[in-house]
């Protein structure tokens, strides 16, 4: 099978590409990404000599670059590429709509020209929007709270209406947050673990009772490996950890695993339009595809800490700007 990734330099993405690379030998890896902040290609360094694996740089609203790949022919597109922190999409939304809506059209006329066989449009919990009891299911409406989430539904509404209108082999995954090795450190785990490292404190937005259901990122990549193999286009599949906690449990965690008094966190103004608390039901991809997470939320997090301790050169880089300047002078500059 002859795949093309997109955003694969990022967090869930570069994790994915490792994944399929180890477990199927057979399968050949195009990895397709702009190298915008949060693309990395450190965090593909043991694979970048993999005879299996290509790395093409490029956006994926660029029709003309999206159509010379697409023309060659693959099995499947697994789209993770996206602007996707929600902070920025408050300060500017303008990246996200970019990216996120056009981009993916960009995909999805790629797909109908040259009938790709399968297209996965990866997603998130947080298109449903909030909700104070009970899980959503993949039917639930649709309530984006914040202008990331509100490109990431419109994303989904598009690969639906290709599928509807084209039979564009599309499907959809939604999945809750993630964590684990090579996550970008303006998200909460990697913040609080690489703050705590340098000595920091770590801040909590309002009263930290926001409440998020967290999954291991490998967990979520072998959901996502299941969808490309046995997933059924026009359908949406949500993905879950079950482990539901609270932004002041997950620091208060952090904290003793590294040892840390909790005078090493403080408290922040919250973001604007803040959902209060995301949950999914996610049966269907248990019982028609069989995944089901393999790691429990305190090994999982053990496994985390440890791969920062271990990697502290790769986090300050990012930090300090430094894998950034490489960027603009082998590709940003030309």
């Amino acid at each position: 099978m002859k795949i093309l990734v997109t955003g694969g330099a990022g967090f869930i993405g570069s994790n994915f590409i490792r994944l399929v690379l180890a477990e199927r030998v057979a399968w050949e890896v195009v990895n397709l990404d702009k190298l915008t902040y949060c693309g990395n290609l450190e965090n593909l360094l043991d694979v970048q000599s993999n005879r299996r694996y290509r790395f093409v740089h490029g956006d994926i609203a660029d029709r003309a670059l999206v159509d010379g790949l697409l023309k060659d022919g693959f099995d499947a597109i697994v789209n993770f590429a996206a602007e996707s922190h929600v902070d920025r999409s408050i300060l500017d939304a303008t990246p996200f709509v970019c990216t996120n809506i056009e981009g993916t059209m960009v995909l999805l006329e790629g797909v109908r020209k040259y009938q790709t066989k399968k297209y996965i449009q990866v997603s998130t919990d947080e298109v449903y929007g909030s909700i104070e009891k009970g899980s959503f299911i993949e039917s639930s409406n649709l309530a984006p709270g914040s202008p990331y989430s509100a490109s990431k539904a419109s994303a989904d509404l598009l690969a639906l209406a290709y599928w509807n209108t084209h039979k564009a082999p599309a499907v959809i995954t939604r999945c809750t947050n993630n964590y684990g090795p090579y996550q970008f450190p303006e998200k909460l785990i990697p913040l609080a673990i690489s703050n705590l490292l340098e000595g920091n404190s770590v801040p909590v937005y309002g009263d930290g009772l926001n409440v998020r259901d967290w999954i291991y990122v490998e967990d979520h990549c072998r959901a996502i490996l299941a969808v490309v193999e046995k997933g059924r286009p026009g359908e949406v599949y949500n993905i879950a950890g079950i482990s539901e906690k609270t932004n002041l449990e997950i620091v208060h965690s952090l904290l003793g695993l590294l040892g840390k008094k909790e005078d090493m966190m403080h408290f922040v103004a919250d973001r604007p339009g803040h959902d209060r608390r995301y949950s999914l039901d996610d049966s269907k991809i248990r019982e028609e595809l069989g995944w089901k997470p393999l790691h429990d939320y305190g090994h999982a997090m053990e496994l985390t800490v440890k791969w920062y301790r271990k990697n502290e050169v790769w986090w300050r880089n990012i930090k300090t700007g430094e894998y950034l300047k490489y960027y603009e002078r082998m590709y940003h500059n030309r």
